[in-house]
């Protein structure tokens, strides 16, 4: 072989090697699915590349545009990918600069929500958050969705997390969410951040709170009969957000010293937990009235025996609280009150038994609902009715639901009560068990429904424009509502509203009375739902039921979020242990898409149950509240 014959296999081999070379060179990314918020939100991507003899590295491509763009997102030579304005989804790639036909990818959801600021999503309390871009029957399985962290509590968490984002907190954008405990504490948390991050963790009976070195939560035996909540009592309403003024208002419970009962309004920075408006506020009030704790023509707020317990509520500039008891123990009445936003002046206070007893609103956990014009919606539980009357006192409003104005102190200017109230009162059957969604309107009469459960698990829907009053000729139902009929065994929760559809978990007190996770049509044409459930889930679901919770992008790629909270600590019949949270495809219940129980070694296993829990879901992940901890579920890939 001659020099020139030498020098061409030479090349030959050289070549060969490098096309191998280039044949062995892959490409992945890291994650493949990921979620931001619009604008604020940066995401950090990494890729591996292999049988690149060079390390040469990648250039990064957003939807094929190099480096990205405002509109797609831009992303830098590092790959932190910094969100456009507007939500969608982008594909995120990794091109290998030694062999530009080798690449990985991966996809980011973009969300423009502006928050979950309130009980169940909105003043509506349909539950849905709409504007979620990430998870869809498609993503959440046990491969893809799971456990992602947990951030330790020192009580227990009766509150539905809040979240909310674009916070600055130190110079660096952040979302946040906030947990209530029955400890008296307040915390907020990077809501995205691995490991658990906190940002603030204040003691609501401290000095800079309020309180005194002589108060603690309330001791349960010191109030509650039953020890439906224990061993302490302190925060139990899920607290509100208003989002203008950047603060958090939530209801402390304390005793110190002993025999002495506290209830506050705090309103707290959302960035550092400190009070604002001079905040806290004493909670205090009396009316008129000749109730059986009345005194000299007087009814009491009594912060030893009012159990604040519905979700605080904030509309009109003002936030509204309102109160049951604990376990029916008397004396007690449905109190509400509202508080300036700004100045937490009082302005408004009602009680829907002033001439009798007890009308505790509960609800479940539930807060009043709220229209367009303000008008507050609630149902309240066992206690006088009177309302029918034509000669005074006529103005108790035992097991009813009710029509608030907030142009006159709260003044109840519409009422609905079923017939058999005096049964429902005798038999300890609350329809307020239940708490009230408001439906869209609709376009043909009548255009504004609400739906209320009952604890005999009736459902009710009801025309808010005129909500019916008392019906005394009815003897097996109430003509006087749009429509009524019983769906499940007893209603502990609120529903859930999408896409013309109604979604609930209902259940009885005790062993062998629970029932699926449900879904009823609504007919739009018709005005009315169809009392046959199209499918439903193969899980019972037993007490105290469930509140779902909706994930969708718009009308499309629903997801049902529900909480099995039945081993919460205590509950008679069932041992404590883990809550367990379902996802199910929002359009066929019976397809069941994941739960925290399925995947090995515990991985996704939650904290102890509580009643009432109620899943929080925004970009891209779902947090529960429970016992011992925030557990935070989001991708794993």
């Amino acid at each position: 072989m001659n020099r020139k014959e030498l020098w061409i296999c030479i090349l030959f081999i050289e070549a060969a090697f490098s096309v191998t070379a280039l044949a062995q060179i892959t490409v992945s990314v890291s994650p493949k699915l990921a979620e931001v918020v619009v604008t604020t939100q940066k995401q950090q991507f990494r890729a591996t590349v292999t049988g690149d003899p060079n390390n040469l590295g990648v250039t990064w491509t957003v939807d094929g545009v190099i480096g990205g763009n405002a509109t797609v997102g831009e992303i830098s030579a590092a790959g932190l990918y910094t969100s456009p304005a507007k939500a969608g989804s982008h594909v995120v790639t990794a091109h290998s600069i030694a062999d530009n036909t080798k690449s990985g990818s991966a996809t980011i959801k973009i969300t423009d929500l502006s928050g979950v600021l309130t009980y169940h999503n909105n003043r509506s309390r349909d539950g849905a958050n709409t504007r979620e871009y990430a998870l869809s029957p498609r993503t959440v399985s046990q491969t893809t969705f799971g456990k992602r962290f947990s951030c330790t509590l020192d009580g227990a968490a009766y509150t539905q997390p809040l979240w909310m984002p674009h916070l600055s907190i130190g110079g660096t954008i952040r979302n946040l969410v906030f947990v209530g405990t029955e400890h008296d504490t307040a915390y907020a948390f990077d809501a995205d951040h691995i490991p658990c991050l906190k940002i603030w963790h204040v003691n609501l009976l401290d000095n800079a709170h309020g309180g005194t070195a002589a108060e603690t939560p309330v001791p349960a035996p010191d109030v509650e009969p039953y020890l439906v909540i224990q061993p302490e009592i302190g925060v139990t309403g899920t607290p509100v957000i208003d989002p203008g003024s950047k603060t958090l208002y939530i209801v402390s419970t304390s005793e110190g010293p002993t025999g002495s009962f506290h209830q506050r309004l705090h309103a707290l920075d959302v960035t550092t937990g400190a009070e604002k408006f001079g905040g806290p506020i004493t909670i205090s009030a009396s009316l008129p009235g000749g109730g059986y704790d009345s005194s000299g023509g007087t009814i009491p707020f009594n912060p030893k025996t009012q159990l604040q317990r519905s979700a605080l509520a904030l509309a009109n500039g003002v936030v509204y609280v309102a109160w049951a008891s604990y376990g029916d123990r008397d004396p007690y009445h449905g109190w509400i009150i509202g508080y300036n936003a700004r100045t937490l002046v009082q302005v408004a206070a009602f009680t829907d038994t002033s001439d009798g007893q007890r009308g505790g609103i509960w609800m479940s956990g539930g807060a009043p609902a709220i229209d367009a014009n303000g008008n507050l919606f609630l149902a309240t539980g066992n206690g006088t009715f009177d309302a029918d009357s034509n000669t005074p006192p006529n103005t108790d409003f035992g097991d009813s639901v009710l029509r608030l104005s907030p142009a006159s102190n709260l003044a109840v200017t519409d009422w609905f009560t079923p017939f058999d109230q005096a049964f429902l009162n005798m038999n300890d059957g609350d329809l307020g068990s239940s708490g009230v969604l408001l439906l869209p309107n609709e376009p043909s009469a009548p255009q504004h429904l609400l739906v209320s459960g009952s604890k005999e698990g009736r459902i009710y829907l009801i025309n808010r424009d005129s909500l019916g009053h008392f019906c005394a000729s009815c003897t097996t139902k109430d003509i006087n509502v749009v429509q009524t009929f019983a769906a499940s065994t007893g209603f502990f929760s609120t529903p859930a509203f999408w896409h013309n559809a109604l979604y609930f978990a209902g259940s009885l007190q005790g062993a062998g009375h629970g029932d699926k996770l449900k879904r009823l049509l609504f007919n739009p044409a018709t005005g009315l739902f169809s009392p046959s459930p199209t499918s439903h889930s193969a899980f019972t679901f037993n007490f105290p039921g469930a509140t779902p919770s909706i994930s969708s992008q718009g009308s499309s790629n629903g997801i049902v979020w529900a909480v099995d909270s039945s081993h919460s600590d205590p509950n008679v019949d069932f041992l404590p242990g883990p809550a367990v949270l379902f996802a199910y495809d929002a359009t066929d219940l019976s397809k069941k898409l994941w739960d925290s129980s399925q995947a090995p070694n515990n991985r996704d296993q939650a904290g102890v149950a509580v009643k009432f829990m109620v899943p929080t879901v925004a970009n891209g992940k779902v947090y529960i509240g429970t016992r011992t901890e925030l557990d935070v579920y989001g991708f794993r890939i």
